[in-house]
């Protein structure tokens, strides 16, 4: 659970910056038809993407982050939802990494919001984010595919697109399971 406690200090850190006038430049527009953010106002600039590729590890513990290619204005919520869907993982077991086929991903998901000291009305409504940025990154990819090509053609070419659609259907079938889990 060092991922999550290295996140909370991470998301400690810039908070106190808050979010500088010039994040408000970033790209932000959305592709036509993605759902409208449920998260609520931005309060930090958060890394958005804490990937096991994105975190360095020195005898088992999470030391750093890299990878700031989706850094953006975002809230605590939204940067749990992220940890929770790669480590817990928020996915079906299909599209699970085979280390993590079997964990109780529940579980997974108490501990590590648990380890980030998320607050009770964040984790109230978590669920609901973490449902909104599935849906939201299915328009997203889709729209990199399209536009930017490269990588994410690539990507969108072997399936995330799908992979994407079957995590929202998980989401929905596990809904009441996750919000037990999560909600303290």
């Amino acid at each position: 659970m060092s991922v999550a406690r290295l996140l909370r200090r991470y998301d400690d850190a810039v908070e106190t910056l808050g979010v500088p006038a010039a994040a408000t430049g970033l790209p932000t527009a959305d592709p036509a038809g993605t759902p409208a953010r449920v998260a609520g106002t931005p309060e930090l600039i958060g890394h958005l993407d804490v990937t096991p590729d994105n975190v360095v590890f020195d005898h088992g513990e999470a030391r750093a982050l890299i990878d700031f290619d989706f850094v953006r204005p975002a809230t605590r919520t939204e940067e749990v939802q992220n940890l929770l869907l790669w480590w817990a993982p928020l996915v079906p077991v299909q599209d699970r990494p085979r280390p993590l086929a079997d964990v109780d991903v529940f579980a997974r998901a108490r501990l590590l919001v648990d380890a980030y000291g998320l607050a009770a009305a964040d984790r109230a409504r978590l669920v609901d984010v973490v449902e909104n940025a599935a849906a939201r990154a299915w328009f997203r990819m889709r729209h990199n595919a399209e536009t930017l090509g490269g990588g994410w053609a690539r990507m969108w070419d072997e399936g995330v697109g799908e992979a994407i659609r079957r995590r929202q259907v998980w989401l929905a079938e596990h809904r009441d399971a996750l919000h037990r889990a999560v909600a303290g």
